[in-house]
């Protein structure tokens, strides 16, 4: 498989895609040719075209070529619930063996793979999987997307023990701002600086209209 990274978050709505753009951004321009990928997207529109998760179309517009829609987000499902809910309300499970077949496809002509996990680390994927089953069967080094608000530094800490927990790398984290008005925001990331066992890649500011071509650099 080729080298990427799997971005993972504490929670849903923390931002995942919008590092997971900038850094596709950054490594294309630093002259690889980079992929992104969705394999489980939950909240999705129809269209002309089929379903579209507006993140997955996101990360297929930040590489660099349009591959099918369909390999770079496997599992596309309407309602915006958990993964697993969502499967089987369409009856459509999710089979890994699936993903990992996706992925070895657009990893042929890519020099780094970024995958988007959905919502956290342990969301369900069926009654027996999760995320991070899915991390594992990739097996690439997991950056961690911390949403800076209130209650995130437990999350943040439970999540980077269980991804070591699985074996894989923690290759860092990333602060991101998600609450303009968080208190003792850089106290919070202080803290997280000395208890996470792996590197602060990037603090990416409260800008929601940033253009992911000017976000900070991630230091990977």
């Amino acid at each position: 498989m080729s080298r990427g990274y799997f971005v993972t978050g504490t929670d849903t709505g923390v931002g995942k895609t919008r590092i997971a753009v900038a850094l596709l951004e950054q490594l294309k321009r630093s002259g690889l040719k980079v992929q992104g990928m969705k394999p489980v997207a939950a909240g999705c529109e129809r269209t002309p075209q089929g379903l579209r998760n507006e993140d997955a179309v996101c990360l297929r517009n930040a590489s660099s070529h349009a591959a099918p829609y369909d390999l770079v987000n496997p599992y596309a499902f309407v309602e915006p619930v958990a993964p697993h809910l969502a499967a089987a309300q369409e009856n459509n499970p999710i089979v890994l063996d699936d993903i990992v077949d996706a992925y070895r496809q657009l990893s042929v002509s890519a020099d780094c793979m970024v995958v988007e996990g959905a919502g956290g680390w342990r969301v369900p994927l069926t009654s027996r999987l999760c995320m991070a089953d899915l991390a594992q069967s990739l097996d690439l080094p997991v950056i961690l997307v911390v949403g800076m608000r209130l209650g995130c530094l437990n999350h943040a800490l439970l999540t980077a023990r269980d991804i070591q927990a699985c074996g894989l790398t923690l290759a860092g984290w990333v602060a991101n701002c998600i609450d303009p008005d968080m208190q003792c925001l850089d106290e919070n990331i202080d803290t997280l600086t000395r208890m996470l066992e792996a590197p602060l890649l990037a603090t990416f500011s409260w800008n929601p209209d940033i253009n992911p071509a000017e976000c900070p650099i991630i230091k990977i």
